[in-house]
């Protein structure tokens, strides 16, 4: 199980929060607080796996507790100021969700932290997960995709992008000329993949180990695969960037 630690000054909202933790199998609510003080006090003489923060919360806010943390579990920030992404991913920051945010969501954010967990360490072992919510997902880091009268095993990181395409869903994998084609939404595939793939643009997921060089407002992928930066997604993806960056 993933010991978990919820923090909202809003008490609804800490509400929701508690009841979509209380909905993943694997994870198990250590704590509530309603202030970053409060979560502070507990951590002194607790340790969780991950935090589930507000941002904007009054003494202090979600991101200067994180950053006061000698060793910050891993975080998934919650909040209603879409400002807030690119700081939140200097941070390191598993996820971020934008309120109001539904279960599936949450889920996403969820997974995430569960495959962090599992590549940094090993600190808990895979067959204590419950799979519920990725029944498309194999625990060898593989998925299944329907494709014409097949069904396909894939291996994720095998995926070097994604296309949408209206309801249709080309994904496209390293060493095949032509892409599987599926009938899934954008949103719903983007959910069952891991940390190192991040959305770009609204047609296009990219695993982030495939790109080759990122040129003004495209991410070049290969000699012939240029794909387009799109306005909502530039920040995040620079803070990404930013991460990565050497150089002055």
């Amino acid at each position: 199980m993933i010991r978990c630690l919820a923090i909202d000054d809003e008490p609804l909202a800490l509400q929701q929060l508690v009841a979509y933790i209380n909905k993943v199998p694997f994870l198990e609510l250590a704590a509530q607080c309603q202030s970053a003080l409060e979560a502070r006090e507990f951590l002194q003489n607790d340790t969780v796996d991950a935090i589930f923060c507000d941002i904007n919360m009054p003494d202090l806010n979600g991101m200067d507790f994180v950053k006061s943390l000698v060793a910050p579990p891993l975080v998934v920030f919650t909040t209603a100021y879409s400002e807030y992404a690119v700081e939140g991913f200097r941070v390191n920051a598993v996820d971020y969700l934008l309120k109001p945010f539904g279960l599936q969501d949450f889920q996403r954010a969820a997974n995430r932290i569960k495959e962090r967990l599992m590549v940094e360490g090993g600190r808990l072992m895979e067959n204590t997960f419950e799979t519920e919510f990725s029944p498309s997902i194999n625990s060898d880091d593989t998925l299944f995709l329907k494709t014409d009268y097949r069904i396909v095993k894939v291996s994720i990181s095998d995926i070097r992008y994604v296309e949408g395409m209206s309801e249709y869903l080309k994904v496209w994998l390293e060493g095949q000329p032509k892409p599987i084609i599926t009938l899934l939404s954008m949103k719903k595939i983007e959910e069952r993949l891991p940390a190192n793939f991040m959305r770009i643009h609204r047609s296009y997921i990219i695993n982030l180990d495939k790109i080759q060089e990122v040129n003004k407002n495209r991410v070049i992928m290969d000699a012939e695969t240029y794909l387009p930066i799109g306005d909502l997604y530039k920040e995040a993806f620079q803070a990404y960037l930013d991460t990565k960056y050497l150089g002055k």
